[in-house]
């Protein structure tokens, strides 16, 4: 006479595993504009000590394309890849009246693993 039990099936979770390498294609089918440039900043070169480099990516790059790109143009795979969307900000226009806006950025953080680089140049 228990109308509410918990007396339902349980479900089970499934994982999807996703060939890397079939779904690494730009629209150009290219790899190398996926990383655009190194992001050279002071927290950045910090975080290379640890074996993470950050890199801008395009808005529509994703994991798999990054890590790809990595592995094609450093010689080296990655542990793990790490998407950032940074949004546009309001910046004073100094020499006219008003603001602008600072248009926003993608970057990427590359997770090496432990003895392994990148050299840059």
């Amino acid at each position: 006479m228990a109308i509410f039990t918990k007396n339902t099936p349980k479900k089970t979770k499934t994982t999807k595993t996703v060939a890397l390498k079939d779904s690494v294609k730009t629209r150009d089918g290219r790899l190398e504009d996926v990383i655009r440039a190194p992001w050279l900043s002071e927290k950045a070169l910090i975080a290379t000590e640890a074996g993470v480099y950050v890199f801008e990516v395009p808005a529509n790059a994703t994991k798999p394309q990054v890590m790809d790109a990595i592995e094609l143009i450093y010689k080296v795979r990655p542990r793990k890849v790490a998407m950032v969307n940074l949004p546009t900000k309001s910046v004073s226009l100094r020499t006219r009246r008003g603001t602008g806006t600072k248009a926003r950025r993608h970057k990427a953080y590359v997770y090496l693993k432990k003895g392994e680089t990148i050299q840059f140049a």
